[in-house]
């Protein structure tokens, strides 16, 4: 099935960057494409100005990226 969607929509906003990246390596591993968005506002204009990460994934991979990071929360 093709996809003609290509919105992006956050999954995840998180004020560290780390959360970011192994949330991001974790969607992957499940086949799901991400996207940090504001990695380069901290060098760039500094943290105060920072409200946190972004990690955007299609609209149509949504419901399956939720999932998966629900599950890793569920397992703290």
């Amino acid at each position: 099935m093709t996809h003609t969607n290509d919105t992006l929509v956050t999954v995840l906003t998180a004020s560290l960057i780390h959360e970011i990246h192994i949330a991001k390596s974790l969607l992957n591993s499940r086949g799901i494409t991400s996207y940090i968005f504001d990695e380069n506002l901290m060098t760039t204009i500094g943290t105060a100005y920072v409200e946190g990460y972004k990690l955007k994934v299609n609209e149509h991979d949504l419901k399956a990226a939720k999932k998966v990071l629900s599950e890793i929360k569920s397992d703290k």
